[in-house]
């Protein structure tokens, strides 16, 4: 897999472009006839019923998808939500839980981009690189989504919406203290935050995502590589013949100073007075919250959050006053990455036949153009199709996208390890550690590497 926080190389017989386009490609998105859509005269045939697993979803975009799809094959194929943790880590944990019983009753997974891997790896989702090849042309998706759809040169997902960073500004409160123009470094962030708490009534100049979970991660992944550092990358070894091995990410270099520099910066928001000590609790829904109930200046949060600007139930703020920007960096010199991140639709290997067929219908339907472009109105969700990038209706109605194009470019995925779900609480922990002031960003550094290469070690063996 193709991934930004990894060293890319290429193999000399076959590179990611040329794979992607050695079969045949069809028209994307457009609706199959489901499974047992037709029975002997006489007999009423049951539909196919197909369990999705995805985590709640405030727009309500989702459900819309799910029923109208229902409609259509109605009589064929039903499916039925079962709606999982909203946090990332405690849904792959229920995953773990559903695939370890002798019978998993799950037919279609929403996955974390970071997944894929590991789901590979332990059998748990089914290779869809044949039917992908048959029904899609791989240029129609962003490079980035899809490419965290793959592993060992295999399609294993189909990319549904994909995610970015970003930092959200209050336009209104920036403008009214004369600061023209975002920050572009957390030294400008914490200036212009300090300045703009001590003028106006809010509570909070920045608010992120600090807790100790998945979140945390992709908010400590940007605060080192902003800073210059990396958490892993790859060896340069490959297989050279079509279907062999690639190295995965298995070189740990976090133990860096760019890497503490990265963490230290987090830390300074909280002893600036920038960010709230109880920053180190905050989750996605604690950030919105904060920043949407006009108590904040600035939030880091993921595209969809623009999508709930419009709820009076959710949000005390306008459109006009929200301006969206980069994630800043530590020196106005350095690059802007964002973490990347979205949402892949994976069929479940343990699904019979029938229902796999029928999961690929679903699939086709939930990643077509037409609801992808209605989830980006009804919710704010990147596609992962770039024509709808360039779709006036689209770009009219939701600004975030105009920037999402340009923030994808630069993202970052996170270590797409087959052991992550190992090492994504290790490196939540150290940022945690951090933020609370426990340990210096060398110190969590140090004895993250160390923890880092032991599962390294100990999952190769």
């Amino acid at each position: 897999m193709d991934h930004d926080e990894c060293t890319r190389h290429t193999p000399p017989s076959l590179n990611r472009r040329d794979f992607l386009k050695r079969s045949s490609a069809g028209v994307a998105g457009a609706a199959l006839l489901g499974p047992s859509a037709a029975a002997a005269p006489g007999i009423v045939s049951a539909p196919t019923e197909l369990v999705f697993t995805f985590s709640p979803d405030d727009s309500g975009t989702l459900r819309t998808l799910i029923d109208a799809f229902n409609r259509q094959h109605e009589g064929a194929i039903h499916v039925t939500w079962r709606k999982m943790p909203r946090t990332s880590d405690a849904y792959f944990q229920q995953l773990q839980s559903a695939f370890a019983a002798p019978e998993p009753d799950i037919d279609v997974i929403g996955a974390d981009v970071v997944w894929t891997a590991e789901l590979a790896r332990n059998g748990w989702v089914a290779d869809l690189s044949q039917r992908f090849h048959r029904d899609y042309n791989p240029d129609d998706f962003l490079h980035e989504a899809l490419g965290s759809a793959s592993h060992q040169f295999r399609i294993w997902g189909v990319p549904w919406y994909t995610d970015a960073g970003m930092l959200f500004y209050r336009r209104d409160l920036l403008l009214r203290n004369d600061f023209t123009t975002p920050p572009r470094t957390w030294d400008e962030l914490k200036e212009m935050a300090q300045t703009i708490l001590h003028n106006e009534d809010v509570a909070y100049g920045f608010v992120f995502q600090g807790d100790a979970y998945e979140g945390g991660v992709t908010n400590a992944c940007e605060y080192i590589w902003n800073a210059g550092g990396r958490i892993m990358t790859r060896s340069a070894r490959l297989a050279s013949e079509p279907g062999g091995q690639i190295e995965p990410p298995n070189v740990i270099n976090v133990d860096t100073p760019e890497a503490a520099r990265g963490l230290n910066i987090a830390r300074s928001m909280v002893t600036s007075g920038v960010a709230p000590p109880e920053v180190v609790s905050f989750r996605e829904q604690d950030t919105w919250e904060a920043f949407l109930g006009g108590q904040a200046v600035f939030m880091r949060h993921w595209p969809f959050a623009y999508g709930l600007v419009g709820d009076p139930r959710l949000s005390q703020l306008d459109p006009e006053q929200i301006g969206i920007t980069s994630v800043p960096a530590a020196d106005a010199s350095r690059p802007r990455y964002s973490c990347l991140g979205g949402w892949n639709l994976m069929i479940s290997a343990a699904a019979s036949p029938a229902r796999q067929e029928a999961a690929w219908t679903f699939i086709r339907f939930a990643t077509a153009a037409k609801q992808q472009k209605d989830r980006a109105l009804g919710g704010g969700y990147l596609p992962s199709h770039r024509m709808l990038y360039d779709d006036p209706e689209v770009e009219g109605a939701i600004p975030v996208v105009d920037l999402g194009r340009s923030a994808i470019r630069n993202a970052r995925s996170r270590p797409a390890s087959p052991y992550y779900s190992r090492m994504s609480p290790r490196i939540a922990d150290a940022f945690t550690r951090v933020l609370r002031g426990d340990q210096t960003g060398d110190e969590a550094t140090q004895h993250l590497a160390r923890e880092l290469r032991t599962i390294l070690r100990q999952s190769s063996n």
